[in-house]
């Protein structure tokens, strides 16, 4: 019996900002490795999450929401997005039940171009009924005929597993990219970053997630315990002050609930020191955004 060879490449996703497409990535993934929050926009790097099995290896990445660049920030996350066409194996276009076709055109235009296997993943069929999840594929199918339309429900995984049996089948025969136990190519100190972004749009309202990053300035593993040190840069004194509260609570609820999460992700005891700087237009420095990752 001839051996079976092996197949590996790179699956990326793209979609508009809240579509749930890194809710689609951590479900195929098996792994909460890219943000999630209820806000647009949350996802502003490419990550890529790894899944390895002993005759395939699918490096998926999930890029930042589709958006008109207002800051260099903007900018560089939607070189990310561009990237992710050029660079793939099979696209993954993930749109949800309630989007409008005209607010993905520039997409479907370029999704048109490409030479590489297309799946259009209807996502949060679980939120309508079955007849008008069936009126949608068939107009997605018309819309868009060089992509297979499949319904799914990210938050429910359901149809996942017909994704993952689709992408196995179009990948290219390939060594793997990545050392077999690899799960992302980002390193610890980036998910920390994100576990204490996530928070902050969690806990903070208006335009003050948006204007946040995160430095982790310090990370000092020892035998039982992680030392961390993380500076949330905002750009305005005002928004200094939202962030810390009233004699510090809302800054200690923050640290709280991202160090619990940060445990669980690392698996090991965690001591989080948090602080709060002002770098003022930090979106529209370059000299800022590379110093907090956004080197593209």
């Amino acid at each position: 019996m001839a051996e079976e060879k092996h197949k590996a490449g790179f699956v990326n996703i793209i979609g508009n900002p809240n579509v749930g497409k890194s809710t689609l990535m951590n479900a195929l993934v098996g792994e909460r490795i890219s943000i999630i929050t209820s806000k647009a926009q949350t996802t502003r790097n490419r990550i890529m999450g790894i899944v390895n099995g002993e005759n395939f290896q699918i490096v998926y990445s999930d890029t930042p929401g589709v958006i008109d660049p207002g800051y260099k920030l903007h900018e560089k996350m939607m070189k990310f997005v561009n990237t992710a066409f050029s660079d793939a194996d099979v696209l993954l276009f993930v749109t949800d039940i309630t989007e409008k076709e005209e607010s993905v055109s520039d997409i479907i235009s370029r999704l048109e171009k490409v030479q590489q296997p297309v799946f259009l993943l209807l996502n949060k069929i679980d939120l309508a009924d079955q007849n008008s999840v069936e009126i949608l594929v068939e107009s997605w199918s018309k819309r868009l005929k060089n992509a297979k339309v499949i319904p799914i429900s990210a938050l429910e995984k359901f149809n996942t597993s017909a994704i993952f049996d689709l992408i196995i089948e179009n990948l290219p025969e390939c060594p793997p990219y990545f050392p077999k136990d690899q799960l992302t190519d980002k390193p610890e100190r980036f998910f920390v970053a994100e576990i204490l972004r996530e928070k902050v749009f969690k806990y903070y309202k208006k335009e003050i997630p948006y204007s946040v990053a995160i430095l982790i300035e310090s990370f000092k593993e020892e035998e039982k315990i992680i030392k961390i040190r993380a500076e949330i840069i905002v750009e305005r004194e005002s928004q200094k002050g939202i962030i810390i509260g009233h004699k510090g609570k809302a800054l200690k609820n923050v640290g709280s609930s991202a160090r619990r999460d940060m445990e669980n992700f690392l698996q090991k005891h965690v001591f989080l020191e948090t602080y709060v700087k002002v770098d003022k237009d930090w979106r529209k420095n370059d000299r800022s955004l590379k110093n907090f990752g956004y080197n593209s």
